[in-house]
């Protein structure tokens, strides 16, 4: 359990009750006690809900780790698009309680599919960082004028 305090950053939470703890802080002690669980599959539903930037980046680095060095497969939820493709192998994207599309996040983040799925206009382009597609929505208080 200790391994699982230190890699989410929560040991100093230890002796404290969960009901206690900020949302932030609640996420990361629940991310922890599936670690120490140490299974092959890890389910997660929006593992980077009420965590900070940094903190989001730090659970999701993390989980890489665990599937780069354990070999943990991991299926997660999560509705940041642009955090799903930059963390994702695969996506698979859900409309209307169907699969709309599944494969490559190159593959399944497109300027359509965010339109069909999400009813959002957006521009797809490559993350400089990962070289995955980058969703930049675009509200109706900008003209979409496509170049």
């Amino acid at each position: 359990m200790a391994e699982a305090l230190d890699a989410t950053g929560t040991t100093d939470l230890a002796d404290r009750c969960v009901d206690e703890l900020s949302g932030g802080q609640r996420q990361r002690v629940w991310i922890a006690m599936v670690l120490a669980q140490k299974t092959d599959v890890l389910l997660l539903d929006e593992p980077t809900t009420f965590l900070d930037v940094s903190h989001q980046i730090e659970i999701l680095d993390l989980l890489v780790d665990l599937n780069k060095d354990r070999g943990t497969t991991i299926i997660m939820v999560l509705h940041d698009l642009n955090l799903a493709a930059r963390y994702s192998d695969e996506l698979i994207a859900i409309a209307g309680g169907k699969v709309y599309a599944s494969g490559s996040p190159q593959k399944v983040l497109t300027a359509n599919s965010v339109r069909e799925v999400f009813k959002l206009e957006s521009q797809v382009i490559d993350d400089p960082v990962s070289r995955k597609p980058l969703v930049l929505p675009i509200g109706r208080h900008f003209i979409f004028a496509p170049q």
